[in-house]
């Protein structure tokens, strides 16, 4: 399937803010629309010894909701960082150390995971870490009446009956890896993965842009 490069889809607006917690190796408080979560870097740095890899750096995935205790969804958010992180970090780089990638949800009005992801990838230019890609997420719906919306709010997803949050990598604008939920046709999906695709370079340019902003050099 071919999407035109001449897409009349957009992104909510995005907004970002590096350096903003004191302790961590690495922050961020990233928006879309009204989605706000806050990602923090800490490591390359010591270990316990029963978590110490003698090839690679031992990382770690820590998700927070914005209230109570953490729920099942939340943990399923928490193993797909992990897995996305460790995809995207160069971990061989630091053997025998450890880094913790927390995310700390603020406010969810959609498109929360893609959110995060992008903060965490944000978080991580921050700290430094040397890292085997880029990446960015965006997610997509698809309602009742078959419409493929891209980065819905909270309010068009009341109307959803299939949703999707795919990763994307710099290098070759490839897909990295997704998430889905509720049901849809193999067609939709493959539609849903082209037109995030064509938007994602959007959101590289932002990475591109922040980056600069905050480093002079």
């Amino acid at each position: 399937m071919e999407i035109d490069n001449e897409s009349d889809d957009i992104l909510r607006p995005m907004r970002c803010e590096l350096n903003y917690l004191a302790n961590p190796d690495g922050s961020v408080i990233l928006s879309q629309g009204e989605t706000v979560v806050v990602a923090s870097i800490y490591g390359p740095a010591d270990v316990r010894p029963q978590k110490v890899l003698s090839d690679r750096s031992y990382l770690e995935a820590i998700y927070r909701p914005n209230s109570g205790q953490s729920m099942v969804r939340d943990r399923e958010r928490e193993s797909f960082l992990k897995c996305t992180c460790e995809s995207v970090v160069r971990t061989v780089t630091y053997p025998r150390t450890g880094v913790s990638v927390i995310v700390q949800e603020i406010q969810d009005f959609g498109g929360l995971l893609a959110c995060a992801i992008n903060a965490v990838c944000l978080a991580l230019l921050n700290s430094g870490i040397e890292m085997n890609c880029v990446i960015c997420a965006v997610s997509a719906m698809v309602s009742e009446d078959d419409e493929i919306i891209i980065d819905p709010d909270h309010i068009k997803l009341k109307t959803s009956k299939g949703r999707m949050t795919f990763s994307f990598e710099n290098c070759e604008n490839k897909i990295v890896n997704s998430y889905t939920e509720g049901t849809f046709t193999e067609s939709q999906y493959h539609e849903a993965l082209l037109r995030c695709k064509l938007l994602s370079g959007q959101i590289f340019k932002m990475f591109r842009n922040t980056v600069a902003r905050y480093n002079k050099c």
